[in-house]
Order: C-alpha cells, then sequence, then structure tokens
C-alpha cells in the first residue's frame, strides 16, 4: 500500500494527468470485482514486482523488454541490427529517441552503446511515461549487459518539439523517431495496447527541422513500408524491410 502510494503522488505530478486518482487495496479482488467496486474502468495495479494498466477492451499494458531482448541476444552473437547499422552508432554516442513509447528501441541504442555513450528518452504521454520510467529502473533480465542498458536511459516527460526548441546545435550524434504509424499495422497487439495511450499526432516538418539543426550526424524515421511521411518530410533515404516497416535516414 505505501508503494502504491507513493507512486500515486508521482502520477499526480505528471503532465497530463487530469482525473482523480483513487488508491486502494486490492486485497483479493479480481480487476473486474474492483471496476464494479470502484465505477471505473481504468485500474494501475502495482505490485512489487511491476505496475499493470487495465483498460477498458484493450490488452493488459506493462513495461517489457519486448523485441529489445531478441535483439540483444543477437547483438551478443555478433548478429547485426538494422536501426544500429543505419544510425552509424559509434561509442560515446548521445542518442536522443523522441518518441520512447515503452522504450525498446532506446533499450537496444543503450545495450549496443555498452556503457560508452548515453540515451535519452522522450515521452509526451503520462502513462506511458510513467511505465517506461517505472519498468527501466525496476525490470530484471538474464541478459548480459540488460539490466545496466535500461538502468542507464535518461526518462524525460516532454514533447519532443519543445525538447528540440531548447537543446543546442549538434548536441545530439543520432536522433530517432518511431511515432504512431499513420498507417497501423493492426496485427500487432503491442502496439494496438498502447496507441490509446501514445501521442497521436504526426511528426511535423519543423520538427524535423530541429532534429536536423540538433543532430550531428544521422535523423532517422521508422514508419510503415508504405508510408508517404518519408516523402513528406524530406527523408529521401528510404530502407524498406521484408516486414511492414521501413526507416528514413537523414545523414548530415
Amino acid at each position: 500500500m505505501e508503494l502504491a502510494a507513493h507512486l500515486s503522488e508521482q502520477v499526480r505530478g505528471l503532465t497530463g494527468i487530469q482525473e482523480d486518482i483513487r488508491v486502494v487495496s486490492r486485497r483479493q479482488f479480481s480487476i473486474s470485482q474492483l471496476r464494479k467496486r470502484y465505477g471505473a474502468q481504468d485500474v494501475l495495479l502495482v505490485s512489487r514486482e511491476r505496475i499493470e494498466y487495465y483498460q477498458d477492451q484493450q490488452p493488459l499494458l506493462f513495461f517489457h523488454p519486448s523485441t529489445a531482448a531478441i535483439r540483444a541476444k543477437r547483438l551478443n552473437n555478433g548478429e547485426p541490427d538494422t536501426l544500429m547499422q543505419l544510425s552509424g552508432l559509434k561509442s560515446g554516442d548521445r542518442v536522443l529517441d523522441c518518441t520512447a513509447g515503452l522504450g525498446s528501441d532506446a533499450v537496444v541504442y543503450s545495450f549496443a552503446l555498452g556503457g560508452n555513450g548515453q540515451v535519452t528518452a522522450l515521452e509526451s504521454r503520462a502513462l506511458p511515461y510513467l511505465l517506461l520510467n517505472q519498468g527501466l529502473g525496476a525490470y530484471h533480465s538474464d541478459i548480459p549487459g540488460m539490466n545496466e542498458a535500461m538502468r542507464r536511459i535518461q526518462v524525460i516527460q516532454i514533447d519532443h518539439y519543445d525538447f528540440l526548441k531548447q537543446q543546442s546545435d549538434k548536441s545530439f550524434d543520432v536522433i530517432y523517431f518511431d511515432p504512431m504509424f499513420r498507417r497501423p499495422i493492426e496485427e500487432s497487439n503491442s502496439i494496438s495496447a498502447i496507441r490509446e495511450l501514445a501521442d497521436p499526432r504526426a511528426v511535423t516538418e519543423a520538427t524535423v527541422a530541429e532534429a536536423r539543426r540538433v543532430a550531428r550526424r544521422t535523423v532517422i524515421l521508422k514508419e510503415h513500408r508504405e508510408s508517404k511521411e518519408f516523402e513528406r518530410l524530406g527523408f529521401t533515404e528510404v530502407h524498406r524491410s521484408t516486414t511492414r516497416i521501413a526507416y528514413g535516414v537523414i545523414r548530415l
């Protein structure tokens, strides 16, 4: 209960949280019983292991490295990672993930740097930020180097355009955008779980202009492979994978 009360104070201080937050002990109640008892559809379940967010008619949402764990294992085996290669990642790099979500790509960046560099992850929406910030500090992985990689990431709740405007020229080596796709991949359960909470706005031309100013070497955009966003935003170098995603790259 003390952990939940402490967390509720953190939540109340987050930008974008306006509704009242009621802290109660779960006791032996199921999630459906809690909803009925307190007349609320959204439940943030806090335990010593993790935070779980239950939304009406949406999949359960909680922090997990997801595909980052698979990619980290491949990196440990000496296998290439497409995003890291396109980023031209180098030891000592400063990486800015402008649309962190639940942090999968930020974790891979941090893992690939191995402590020789810094990853800053931005998330504008309150609940994804909360899940990511808490999860990076609490999740335990058996993959060598994974826990350290997660702990090293700096997470900030802020709009990425506002953050970029505050930065000096060429202050990050790599800047990365992975917004909610304009054309959703509907069968992706992990994405559908966070889509209702994530910032739905498209990346703007003004944001890319700021990213070009702040980046020293590379700006990358991840989108649907058939997306028109690459052309609209000036990403003339586009790498389409055999899956439904593609990466646009601006090299400076």
